[in-house]
């Protein structure tokens, strides 16, 4: 039987002599690599953390002891030590489990997590709750070297060194090169300083030291600032003393008894603490080793191999067409500069930033910056395009407000991943911009429903005089031919598809192909269906809309976004203000008030009532009249 097979629980784990845990690190990787091939997933970043997973797990005591994993990607091994087992191979399948750190899904994850950098500032919070309850049990927040290129972290390292509660960092760093003399000192030094009896040795010393007459405080001072100038000197750790942290590292985070022995250590300190180790991205599979960007976030691939079993298809993404588009256009304006926050692949922008690197901009995770950095470039007479995916821009809700559309200033939003994205669930699901977005004055927000339509949008924003977002969705476009020349469209103009006289339909983005396919389906039964494709959520082209919506008098709205406050909102108060309320009967097609979970975007758009069958329904019930 496998060692793994036996372990249904921290306690089990705990049951293990120490010599058993390198195989059981090799039998999850094993098991992580196998599944994630048939579900996709994050494989590389999971692959990395194992041993730290295990080494956790075996010295402290969750759930007791809270464990965070920052954004949750690289969380795989803690699933499968906490009760997850016999459900791992469901990982990110509908119903099944998530690919993140899910609250409701089991007592071992301590917080719900998806986006970068809030395992810090949650842990804090735990920790000073724990304070005020007398409760003496651990919190331990395992942080990502990418997610330290975000504010949120360092506000709050800033107040937890500052408050010196009982909170360990573990900073997993897997892109920081260090020499082997210098990591061999800085290990030997970090287990030297932590283990208990000298730590013991540091307070007793320190409390002989300020007893002394007149020179204690400055003898005590002195002889900290030596040890720590000392530990600076060989380690990177010289920040992280400044937040008043005691850090320790860096070590190997691949060495299980050496981690154990290290956080046993720690586990005895009551302060604010920092533990730095060094793993491998993609440990254990050599593929992912040698591409860990592409086996960040990979789809199903042939194990042996490592290749893509999804087919090649001649119709590109909507990230494709737009990265494409980014460089065209950029070729024929040199002001035209492109900003993203640690996605340049995410976001199709790796074609722009090879062609002209000097005007390419990748800020970290740490969209507020980009945002309000882009409103600098825009000041002084660029064009920025802002590319971020929908969920990740709602971070910087505030920045597109006050730095962006208070002046009006010329900045374009690519919002990628607008809807439902799928198996990453809702901590990525797109659906709230076009509701954040059309609040805000001066913004104009539009949506298309073709690739061919999108780079037109894209030329649309960059002659625009101000603010412009537009979203479209994740994975593969329409495939209709993209025309050679680009041409913008009118601001606030929108498209009649089809004309029709008993049922007006009103869509935009992606959505307009489920309202077409319901249009045929309706005009099947008898039905004449006028579908309108809006192009504009802000403003609307009242000129299109206000005479069909008087003289048809029955309207669905359709949007792959949440109700309140979307595309259907902005035609309700279109009409109202227009007078036509009383003549028009309108029904809203879109997401509930609700947050909806992982699974094929198909399947949830069937489910939650966004599809063509929801848009049908939805009409023929408006067409009964009140029940």
């Amino acid at each position: 039987m496998n060692i793994l097979d036996t372990i249904d629980s921290p306690a089990d784990l705990k049951r293990l002599p120490l010599s058993k845990l390198p195989a059981l690190a090799a039998e999850i990787r094993e098991t992580i690599v196998d599944v994630v091939s048939k579900t996709g997933g994050h494989l590389a970043s999971s692959l990395g953390a194992v041993e730290l997973a295990i080494a956790i797990h075996y010295v402290f005591d969750a759930p007791e002891d809270k464990v965070i994993w920052d954004v949750g990607h690289q969380s795989y091994a803690h699933k499968l030590l906490t009760g997850r087992r016999d459900r791992f191979a469901s990982l990110r399948q509908y119903e099944g489990i998530s690919g993140f750190t899910r609250i409701k899904e089991s007592p071992y994850d301590a917080f719900s997590t998806g986006h970068s950098s809030t395992s810090i500032s949650a842990g804090l919070g735990m920790a000073c709750a724990k304070s005020l309850k007398k409760d003496r049990s651990k919190v331990i927040s395992v942080i990502g070297d990418g997610s330290m290129t975000a504010g949120l972290a360092y506000e709050g390292l800033n107040q937890a060194g500052d408050m010196q509660k009982d909170l360990i960092v573990i900073l997993n760093d897997n892109d920081m090169s260090i020499s082997r003399n210098v990591g061999a000192l800085s290990s030997f030094l970090s287990r030297t300083f932590s283990a208990k009896r000298l730590q013991g040795l540091r307070r007793e010393f320190g409390d002989f030291l300020k007893s002394l007459p007149k020179i204690g405080d400055d003898a005590y001072q002195f002889a900290k600032r030596s040890e720590e100038s000392f530990k600076t000197f060989v380690t990177p750790g010289m920040l992280f003393e400044a937040f008043n942290f005691d850090y320790f590292g860096p070590i190997d985070g691949h060495r299980l008894g050496h981690l154990v022995e290290i956080l046993q250590n720690i586990r005895t300190l009551n302060e604010s603490v920092l533990l730095h180790v060094t793993t491998k991205k993609g440990k254990g599979y050599p593929y992912a080793e040698k591409n860990p960007v592409y086996f960040h976030g990979v789809g199903c691939f042939e194990k042996e191999t490592g290749n893509c079993l999804v087919k090649e298809t001649v119709v590109p993404t909507y990230t494709k067409v737009f990265g494409d588009a980014m460089v065209k256009l950029a070729a024929e304006d040199e002001k035209i500069v492109a900003v993203t926050a640690a996605m340049p692949e995410g976001t199709g922008l790796t074609g722009f930033a090879d062609a002209w690197p000097d005007r390419f901009f990748d800020v970290g995770i740490a969209e507020q910056h980009g945002v309000t950095f882009a409103a600098g470039l825009a000041v002084e007479g660029y064009k920025p395009v802002v590319a971020i995916y929908s969920t990740f821009l709602q971070r910087a809700y505030d920045q597109i407000l006050h730095d962006v559309c208070l002046e009006g200033l010329p900045v374009t939003f690519a919002v990628d991943r607008g809807g439902i994205v799928g198996e990453d669930g809702p901590t990525h699901h797109g659906l709230f911009d076009l509701s954040y977005l059309r609040a805000i004055p001066n913004m104009t927000v539009m949506a298309p429903r073709d690739e061919n339509e999108l780079q037109r949008m894209l030329l649309t924003a960059l002659e625009h005089p101000g603010p412009v977002a537009f979203r479209y969705p994740r994975g593969s476009a329409v495939g209709v031919p993209l025309a050679d020349l680009i041409q913008p469209i009118p601001v606030g103009k929108g498209k009649l598809l089809r004309e029709g006289t008993d049922i007006l339909i009103l869509a935009v983005g992606a959505s307009v192909r489920e309202a077409a396919a319901a249009g045929e389906t309706l005009s099947e039964k008898g039905i004449s269906a006028a579908v309108v494709d809006a192009r504009f959520v802000k403003p609307l082209d009242e000129d299109l809309i206000l005479p069909l919506a008087e003289k048809i008098g029955r309207v669905v709205t359709v949007e792959e976004n949440l109700r309140q406050g979307g595309f259907g909102s902005a035609v309700l108060e279109c009409l109202n203000d227009a007078g036509i309320p009383g003549k028009a009967a309108v029904s809203r097609v879109g997401i509930a008030d609700l947050f909806v979970e992982h699974g094929p975007q198909r399947i949830l758009r069937a489910k939650y009532g966004v599809d063509a069958a929801a848009v049908t329904a939805a009409a023929e019930k408006l067409l009964k009249g009140p029940a």
